[in-house]
């Protein structure tokens, strides 16, 4: 009877990587010392039928026949002797052999390692001094066939054997499921696996698969007359007598040399153990106070107590500007001629009038009628990455490749009772404490609710959806069980598993907490060692990893869960609509019924793949009504401050409704416009963009009404002058200061068009507003200054001006300044995703207990793209990770960066087609074989005369496939299912991880799959991304060909990357353009441009002061709010700029406060309370990033604008700003020369 050494080994392996692999045992016997214990096989096992016992036999060893001598040069060529006289047939050669396929699939990666096995069980099976270390102890007679049957043996192993063949054997990997090979064979971890427990595990009878027990006892000396079987052994790094080289770094830990050191970490920058940007800023000031400070009073002191005119006296508006520069001559044209092109232009307005609105009634359709081309697009890839970066490329490539990612559809489970369970094993045993998710009854209603989602049905068009129609099943149509990663699974998703105990009625041996314990450890066993003896295995033919079901545990104690996740990874569909629609309408009626699932035991989080998409749409649709009341905010306060209301009797007369209306409507018809021309152009909008896009471009074209409807107001028609021409002369006046702002943020914003000038008419005159045919007595009310304008001209101005509160407003703001400079570089990077969903959404527990309960990152795929050259050696040795394959490959770098996972975020080994396919095909395998008479591919698990080996059993069929032969077998290793004949079966595992090309002669793109270690917040996701990115740069600096990670989350990450220089080079675009545009429309001023550059800088600065002290993060939303900021400053810094530099005081300080008097109401009003009025509604949405990155910045965006604007930047003119341009006072004293205007040039 042959030596009933079976290793039982089923391979199963999903999209993901991930396998299963069992291993059972050996089995043998003794005698009298260099005699046999056994020869022969004989009667059936009593305990695993199907197996047999081997024949009790105490003579000499027997010649070995001939037909074996082969087979035994091919398993122990160290009994290839002699006359090969051995304690075994041929029989039991064959039955070796047999058993020995799965540890020769994972463990002939390392020929010393599998060497050394070999020896373990040859001298078991065949040795011709049996009885040396061999001792039956148990016999059985077989009356049948008059023999007796070796029932028990005692087999005496050396210690030094035991250690050597172990630690050569320790670190040989899995790469089908990314982990160590003994994890598999071990019956538990491979971290908790040592040299006899991994022995006593293959010879223990409780495995279900060995036909007797086989007791191993370890010594190196001789134990009651027995001698030790302690052959010799190879070390890993050692390589064998026929050839064989040693094992790689990847199998081998002892070959790779010292342990790869990650970089220390860079020391934080302080001076004196203070932040040094804070001291360095902190000096900063203060020695600019102490100089600012001097230079004040010593000005003070010194200057003539009457400061003359920049410009002398007045100049006679009958003689030329004889001492005018050349620039400003220049400057005083362009402005002449701005100032005439808009008079004309508001003359003709005003003149012809149905014209005007009908021309510009036609654009708006023409331009508007593209809306009905508008795409909202809700996708958040779409929505979050751009379809030029490379993250969105390499995406497309992966997905049009290899397939999208599977969809998820993920619960989070905890339980509402917090009483932990103790179990004692039996016999005896530390008592083990069982987290509460774990209690029994816990378990069944977690389980019913699985059961429950199993079987949602939806629809879909006229046809029912079930889970099983959209599942990822990888051994379909082998087992079309749906993948369900659960703990329930370990009982294979069944009640009655669940339920299984041994005991009686003083002791329970056995139940679901002892299978539980041993499947965490071996979750790819086929059957457990307790009494038991139940599968671990899922139903999907694959292994359930405790790290993917389990939550809150610490370090392996899974048994101290505190919450249980549950995944259904369903498939995903590139350019399949019908089927994507079918996971669609399935996930719909997911959410909805977890919604509506009540359980007082569970609390239940959860996500499916359509989760966020879909409460990005229900946030931009709740915040339609916040968005609608803030425009009615906006409309009322723009109504009512347009208007001069000089009494409640005279509201309707003042308010000026009719024309709020038509100012908002101006400007929402040019968004209209602008949303029709992008759709026309097919860029797809967001609904966000929607929603904040029209709230800023009114908050921003309110503005210009308000200047053009209040210097009206404030002006006085002259003599003889008709109203159109009042009208021209007013928008000559102001058009340039609104064409300066609008075409400064346009450019600023990159745009590419700027806003249209609005018009008006004031042609009714003293009716009511709205109900026009109603008309009050004329002359009832006397023309007065607004209380607004007459508070800045008699009060504000002249107060903020002041000798003693200039020098407090310059320490006060740059004081500010200094304060954001040491804070910028502490503003954090990222967007914490659980922003980006409603305060009341379902998804923020489930993000909330994901960085909580979690314990392993996503996976991460190293692509190699098309073209590389897997025929040949060179190629095969740059990619794999086996015997002889390079050190700089992709595989060994991956691994090595897995080996400091605290740095590199690489937390396995990689999964690795290559390596498995060369096991699968070595002609000692059982694996791969086809039919003799077809050429088709042959399953291992085919019994059939006419299927042979693919490659011979020679020196060089033994060798690498390369050339012809590893085109012709590489198909059938990807399709071949695995079994418990061929675990490396490549069906499941790398189905879609190698593209083939041209009918299966050739390769294309292919990848190789591990994953990152566990991620929880952005500069976690961002530093994951970064380093893959290093890794797959120097793989492919090594290979020589294209190497590129990819994960699921790489394209809303990648923005972080570059965000700083994103940022710094944006802004400081913005403020180039500003500053040109400035420069040239203020009358090729540059010291003007200059300064209003300088004042917006200072916006942005203090804007990332706001950043870090309001918790907002730098990400792409807060760059273009940034964007935004740097060109709406602009409104609040232009006006005043243009004014003080047209103004003919006679000093800075008069000509600032005239400035300020004049446009300094117009702001206020008509920007900062505008915006302020809409903004503060923002406060109300339910949309985190409307409250954050809207509210927060657009308020901080006002503030610090009109602070600046109002406060700044008029003391900064009176101290630092532009001398008059006496070409433009010669020019003004020109043209109002005689009129009354001339008179209240001196204010």
């Amino acid at each position: 009877m042959p030596p009933a050494i079976l290793l039982v080994l089923c391979v199963i392996s999903c999209k993901t990587g991930m396998s299963v692999l069992f291993v059972l045992v050996p089995l043998s016997s003794q005698v009298q010392a260099q005699h046999c214990v056994w020869y022969g096989e004989c009667g059936e096992s009593d305990k695993v039928p199907g197996k047999k016992y081997n024949c009790n036999y105490t003579g000499p060893p027997i010649p070995l026949p001939p037909e074996g001598h082969e087979l035994l040069t091919e398993l122990c060529p160290g009994y290839d002797y002699g006359n090969q006289s051995l304690c075994c047939d041929v029989q039991q050669l064959l039955t070796l052999q047999e058993s020995l396929q799965f540890p020769l699939q994972f463990l002939s990666r390392c020929p010393a390692c599998f060497f050394n096995l070999m020896s373990l069980f040859c001298e078991l099976t065949c040795s011709p001094r049996q009885s040396l270390f061999l001792n039956g102890t148990q016999f059985t007679s077989d009356t049948a066939a008059n023999k007796t049957n070796v029932v028990e043996v005692q087999y005496y192993i050396g210690q030094t054997f035991a250690n050597a063949m172990y630690n050569a054997c320790q670190d040989v990997q899995a790469p089908s499921i990314n982990v160590k090979a003994l994890s598999l064979l071990c019956g538990k971890d491979a971290s908790d696996c040592n040299a006899t427990n991994w022995i006593q595990y293959m010879f223990d009878i409780n495995n279900g698969q060995s036909p007797f027990p086989i007791i191993p006892i370890f010594s190196d000396m001789p134990v009651s007359g027995m001698i030790p079987m302690n052959n010799k052994t190879y070390g890993c790094t050692e390589g064998l007598e026929d050839g064989s080289g040693p094992c790689s770094c990847q199998d081998c830990s002892q070959a790779c040399g010292p342990q790869p050191v990650p970089p220390p970490l860079l020391p934080p920058w302080t001076i004196l153990g203070i932040d040094a940007m804070v001291v360095i800023m902190w000096i900063s000031y203060v020695a600019f106070l102490l100089i600012f400070i001097g230079a004040v009073i010593g000005a003070w002191c010194y200057r003539k107590r009457r400061i003359e005119s920049e410009y002398g006296p007045i100049l006679d508006s009958n003689n030329p500007p004889l001492d005018a520069s050349c620039g400003e001559t220049l400057g005083e044209r362009f402005e002449s001629s701005l100032r005439s092109l808009f008079a004309r232009w508001g003359s003709f307005c005003v003149r012809q009038p149905l014209v005007v609105i009908l021309g510009s009634l036609a654009v708006v359709a023409a331009c508007s009628g593209g809306l009905v081309y508008m795409k909202i697009t809700t996708d958040p890839v779409e929505l979050w990455s751009s379809p030029s970066s490379q993250a969105r490329q390499e995406k497309d490539y992966f997905d049009s490749h290899f397939g999208p990612f599977f969809r998820a559809e993920q619960l989070i489970i905890t339980t509402t009772l917090q009483s932990e369970s103790v179990y004692s094993p039996y016999p005896a045993g530390a008592d083990v404490p069982f987290g509460a998710p774990l209690d029994k009854d816990v378990l069944h209603q977690v389980l019913d609710l699985q059961t429950d989602i199993e079987n949602i049905v939806a629809s879909y068009g006229d046809q029912k959806v079930t889970l099983k129609d959209i599942c990822l099943a990888p051994l379909a149509p082998f087992n079309d069980n749906c993948t369900i990663l659960s703990v329930l699974n370990y009982f294979q998703n069944s009640h009655k598993q669940l339920d299984h105990s041994i005991g009686d009625e003083f002791y329970v041996y056995a139940d679901y907490h002892t299978h539980f314990l041993y499947c965490v450890s071996a979750p790819a066993s086929l059957n457990d060692t307790n009494k038991l003896h139940d599968p671990c295995l899922g139903t999907y033919g694959g292994p359930v990893f405790p790290w993917l079901v389990l939550g809150g545990y610490d370090a392996t104690n899974y048994n101290n869960a505190t919450a249980l996740v549950i995944t259904f990874p369903v498939n995903n569909y590139h350019n399949d609509s019908v089927n994507l629609g079918k996971a669609l309408a399935w996930e719909k009626e997911f959410i909805s019924f977890l919604k509506n699932y009540s359980n007082p035991n569970l609390t239940i989080s959860f996500n499916s793949e359509r989760s966020i998409e879909d409460e990005i749409n229900r946030e931009s649709e709740s915040d339609l009504s916040t968005v609608v009341v803030s425009y009615v905010i906006m409309f009322v306060y723009i109504s009512l401050a347009l208007g001069h209301i000089h009494s409640f009797r005279r509201v309707l007369v003042d308010s000026k409704i009719s024309l709020g209306i038509a100012g908002i409507g101006i400007v929402l018809s040019s968004v209209a416009c602008s949303l029709g021309i992008f759709s026309y152009a097919g860029i797809p909008l967001t609904l966000i963009v929607i929603e904040v896009i029209p709230f800023l471009v009114l908050a921003v074209g309110v503005d210009n009404i308000f200047i053009v409807v209040q210097t009206y107001q404030r002006d006085e028609r002259l003599h003889q002058e008709e109203l159109h021409q009042q009208i021209g002369r007013i928008l000559g006046d102001v058009a340039p200061s609104m064409l300066l702002s609008s075409f400064s943020e346009t450019v600023a914003f990159f745009l590419g068009s700027k806003f249209g000038t609005p018009s008006t008419s004031f042609s009714c005159g003293n009716r009511l507003d709205i109900v026009c045919c109603v008309k009050l007595p004329v002359g009832q009310e006397e023309r007065t200054d607004g209380f607004l304008f007459h508070f800045f001209k008699k009060f504000y101005s002249p107060f903020i001006l002041k000798e003693w509160v200039r020098p407090i407003v310059v320490a006060v703001f740059v004081g500010m300044l200094s304060f954001s400079i040491a804070v910028t570089n502490k503003v954090e990077i990222g967007l914490d995703q659980k922003l980006s969903m409603p305060d009341d959404s379902y998804v923020l527990d489930y993000f909330k207990n994901l960085s909580e309960y979690l314990h392993t990152g996503p996976p991460v795929y190293f692509v190699v793209e098309d073209g590389h050259d897997y025929l040949s050696l060179e190629g095969q040795n740059s990619v794999c990770g086996g015997v002889g394959c390079s050190n700089n490959s992709l595989v060994q770098q991956v691994y090595q960066a897995s080996l400091i996972s605290n740095y590199t975020t690489i937390g396995f080994n990689p999964s690795s087609w290559l390596d498995d396919y060369f096991d699968w095909v070595k002609p000692q395998s059982s694996c791969c074989r086809y039919y003799n008479s077809s050429g088709a591919f042959c399953n291992a698990s085919v019994v059939d005369t006419s299927c042979v080996h693919c490659r011979p059993m020679t020196p060089s069929g033994k060798l690498r496939p390369i050339e012809q032969d590893f085109m012709k077998f590489l198909p059938m290793f990807l399709s071949d299912n695995p079994n418990v004949k061929c675990g490396k079966g490549g069906h499941a595992a790398y189905s879609s991880a190698v593209v083939l090309k041209g009918n299966d002669t050739s390769m294309g793109a292919t990848y190789f799959m591990t994953y990152h270690t566990v991620l929880k917040d952005s500069p976690d996701f961002i530093d994951a991304m970064k380093m893959a990115r290093v890794l797959a740069d120097n793989i492919t600096s090594a290979m020589g060909h294209k190497v590129f990670p990819y994960s699921v989350f790489y394209v809303f990450y990648e923005q972080y990357l570059t965000i700083v220089y994103d940022t710094v080079f944006q802004l400081g675009v913005s403020l180039a353009a500003i500053f040109a545009v400035t420069t040239v429309l203020l009358g090729f001023e540059l010291w003007s441009g200059v300064l209003v550059s300088i004042t917006i800088a200072m916006i942005l600065v203090n804007m990332f002061g706001v950043m870090w002290l309001w918790d907002i993060s730098l990400n792409a939303v807060s760059l273009v709010n940034l964007v935004m900021s740097c060109g709406i400053s602009v409104e609040f810094c232009s006006h005043i700029v243009r004014a003080f530099s047209i103004s003919v005081k006679g000093t800075r300080v008069e000509r600032a406060e005239e400035a300020l008097a004049h446009m300094g109401s117009s702001v206020f009003s008509g920007i900062t309370l505008t915006k302020f009025g809409g903004i503060l509604i923002l406060a109300l949405s339910k949309s985190q990033i409307f409250q954050i990155f809207y509210f927060r910045m657009y308020l901080a965006m006002v503030l610090l604008g009109a602070t600046h604007g109002l406060i700044f930047l008029p003391v900064l003119l009176s101290y630092a700003g532009p001398s008059v341009n006496k070409a433009k006072v010669f020019a003004a004293n020109k043209r109002y020369a005689g009129t009354e205007r001339e008179h209240r040039l001196n204010f």
